[in-house]
């Protein structure tokens, strides 16, 4: 695939990093778990969304744009990546962010990603849970547009065939690395939301015939949906790409067996993994999505999803800016006292 045929901000720190987890590796006593490190794609703390912006971002420019407007949840990685791009180019951003817990905690509402967010100088506003945010998002964008306004619309979380091609090169990349280094990849694992992240991979993967199964652990939607949602933007990224049909329905699958009470909300197998990661390899993870893919990825080992001597790639969504969101889902008194 010849992605140079279609416009990109070159902003991201890339290729990410793909680093061998042996002290998880041991603690699980499985597979040999990789990583790869989308944590680390620089922007404003990095995430996967950066990957997707690059190519937004650039279309956002060819159309003129001025204003970029995005929507998400409270604690959205998207959106403050979104500003942060738009920081970077001297664009304006406004951003609606959707209430989706409820949660009344101040740190939740106004720290971790919505204090970077401000920072980066965009603005936002709030709305209600359960609408149709990109539908709502259309509206007043529409608003903005007959007052004279140029604004360019980034649905949620990037996901859009644009968006996904962040994930197809970032499938290349992956698959890059391997070969340099003799590393036969018999798995890769991540967290799926607004299904562009899957949809993009997934293109990529059978665009290239890498032959490796990619699961994605749900963070929302129920199984059905979600598999729904990244098949069709996979036929459209595909389409895009010039590659119609490469992708079938029974190459998207995913587990959502850890989505918990909702979105948003922490479970406790998720914090669990949080502190894993945490305590084990110096790497930090979100309550919101990296979290819980990794609590469906560590549960899977346990019950011998996968094979002993497998080599697993885990991606790494990013979001740790989100944790300081969360400080109230974690209990640390038994920490007060020396060790």
């Amino acid at each position: 695939m010849h992605l140079a045929r279609f416009p990109r901000r070159f902003i991201a720190h890339l290729p990410t990093p793909l680093e061998r987890l042996d002290r998880l590796t041991a603690e699980l006593g499985g597979p040999e778990i990789w990583i790869k490190r989308d944590d680390c794609t620089g922007l404003s703390t990095g995430g996967n969304k950066t990957r997707k912006l690059e190519f937004l971002m650039a279309e956002a420019e060819l159309e003129g744009a001025e204003i970029v407007m995005t929507q998400g949840a409270t604690q959205s990685n998207h959106a403050r990546q979104t500003a942060a791009f738009a920081a970077k180019m001297g664009m304006k951003c406004h951003i609606l962010l959707e209430d989706r817990t409820g949660s009344d905690n101040s740190n939740y509402n106004n720290n971790g990603n919505v204090l970077l967010d401000h920072l980066h100088g965009a603005t936002t506003e709030k709305r209600a849970g359960g609408g149709d945010m990109n539908a709502e998002m259309e509206a007043l964008a529409d608003e903005m547009r007959a007052d004279g306004k140029k604004v360019y619309t980034i649905p949620g979380g990037g996901s859009n065939a644009t968006g996904a091609l962040g994930y197809v090169n970032c499938a290349f990349e992956l698959l890059g690395q391997a070969n340099e280094r003799g590393l036969k990849i018999d798995h890769i694992v991540h967290a799926t939301g607004s299904a562009g992240t899957q949809a993009g991979l997934v293109t990529g993967l059978k665009a290239m015939n890498a032959q490796i199964p990619l699961l994605g652990i749900g963070v929302r939607a129920p199984k059905a949906k979600q598999e729904e949602n990244v098949y069709n933007l996979a036929l459209k990224t595909a389409e895009k790409l010039g590659c119609p049909g490469v992708v079938q329905r029974e190459d998207v699958v995913a587990n959502t067996d850890y989505v918990g009470e909702g979105y948003g909300i922490p479970t406790e197998d998720g914090l669990a993994a949080i502190r894993m990661f945490a305590e084990l390899e110096s790497i930090l993870l979100d309550p919101v999505y990296s979290a819980k893919g990794a609590a469906g990825f560590i549960d899977l080992i346990r019950k011998g999803h996968f094979k002993k001597g497998d080599r697993v790639v885990f991606l790494h969504t990013g979001g740790s800016a989100a944790l300081f969101g969360y400080d109230n889902a974690f209990d640390f008194q038994d920490r007060w006292k020396r060790a």
